[in-house]
């Protein structure tokens, strides 16, 4: 194994995207968010979601008293008079649509009525509701908001409390630890640049009125894990994202991995070992969180390497096919269709020159198909299968 180092100068360095899977996820939070829900650093989002929490209180009060009315300021809106709270609370999008549930109103249709008569239908549901109690979160910023309705056990993890646990294995998140913010892939010389400005348009932290994302990479000390077919060096980074709604419309969920590149929209490429940790919020989703998640988070971020590189190796060096037989029959006895089969050794003779012969060869070539694959159920399938075969093999 060799931890190699990088000065600004180098212009970063080649990658074969050409391997591993591509992983849209941070893709998808790059493309979703809005300025407003981008920061460049890790203190600035913590100050943004530990501010909203310092002006949040939560409550579990009786549903039955709870009080539906329209506002007579602007009658399509509803409020809410709730036990223990002065001030009528204005529920969100997003609470409205936890009330509705609760009550098994369908919020699409509640949306749509006129806010008098919604309130109505509200009102008869929170009366009749069979599990008397429900927990509010409130916010006061100007006016009282409604934030989330939730059953009385639902086990809240604060957004501040996953980005502190970020903070203590990433610092800024800005390049003050090994952990920071990814650079960017090149695709004209194949080269990924860990270099690049953190702006709006380059982070990868973000925070909605309801959610929590980051990701980060290790992209300064690539790690070489063998050779590619030209002699040069296949070279890996660790990388890991995480997220939370302290609001319930996520789980919390931290997934750790080894990739090759990160693209300008944000695309995982070439992406190895990929392991993910999720944690409902059920009621002792706090103590999972405090002795699971977090720790589990900073054994990843100091773990050595070593393993995955092994495995690696081990996958490369293990030849399991000398000919075409031998290559069908690998593949046939574990639960390949035969049209699979053949794309899957057609590929890897395509991309390396060569006919698979190692267990290596047969993951990426598995991996390379299950990226052409439309369906995600398919696609998911071929890499589970990739990765059960490459863990076999370690």
């Amino acid at each position: 194994m060799n931890m190699m180092t990088n000065t600004p100068e180098t212009a970063g360095y080649r990658v074969d995207v050409s391997r591993g899977t591509r992983i849209s996820r941070v893709a998808s939070e790059w493309f979703s968010r809005s300025d407003d829900e981008r920061f460049l650093s890790l203190s600035d989002l913590y100050d943004a979601v530990k501010q909203r929490a310092d002006r949040a209180n939560v409550r579990t009060v009786e549903s039955r008293a709870v009080r539906v009315e329209a506002s007579r300021e602007n009658p399509e809106r509803l409020s809410l008079q709730v036990p223990g709270q002065d001030q009528p609370l204005a529920p969100t999008h997003w609470s409205f649509g936890q009330l509705c549930s609760l009550v098994g109103a369908p919020a699409a249709y509640m949306r749509q009525l006129p806010a008098a008569l919604a309130g109505i239908n509200l009102q008869h549901g929170l009366l009749s509701h069979r599990a008397e109690l429900m927990k509010t979160l409130e916010a006061e910023d100007g006016r009282v908001e409604l934030r989330a309705v939730t059953g009385p056990d639902y086990g809240r993890i604060w957004d501040h409390e996953l980005v502190a646990a970020v903070m203590k294995i990433a610092g800024n998140g800005t390049g003050d630890t090994m952990w920071k913010v990814p650079g960017m892939l090149d695709w004209q010389t194949m080269r990924h640049n860990p270099f690049v400005d953190i702006t709006k348009d380059t982070t990868t932290l973000y925070a909605s009125d309801r959610d929590v994302f980051l990701f980060l990479v290790d992209d300064t000390h690539p790690i070489e894990a063998g050779r590619l077919p030209d002699g040069e060096p296949d070279l890996y980074f660790r990388g890991f994202y995480c997220w939370n709604s302290e609001v319930g419309s996520k789980t919390l969920g931290i997934a750790s991995f080894y990739l090759r590149a990160v693209c300008m929209n944000r695309n995982l490429w070439g992406v190895e070992g990929f392991e993910e940790i999720t944690i409902r919020h059920s009621k002792f989703a706090a103590q999972r969180f405090a002795h699971e998640a977090a720790p589990a988070l900073a054994r990843f971020a100091t773990s050595s390497p070593a393993p995955f590189v092994a495995g690696i190796k081990a996958a490369r060096e293990r030849i399991v096919a000398r000919n075409d037989e031998d290559r069908e029959n690998f593949l046939r006895k574990r639960g390949f269709s035969k049209s699979d089969t053949g794309r899957i050794i057609e590929t890897v003779l395509h991309e390396e020159g060569r006919p698979p012969e190692s267990i290596f060869d047969f993951v990426q070539g598995i991996t390379a198909c299950a990226r052409s694959r439309t369906h995600q159920d398919s696609r998911l399938e071929l890499e589970g299968k990739a990765k059960a075969l490459l863990e076999r093999a370690a």
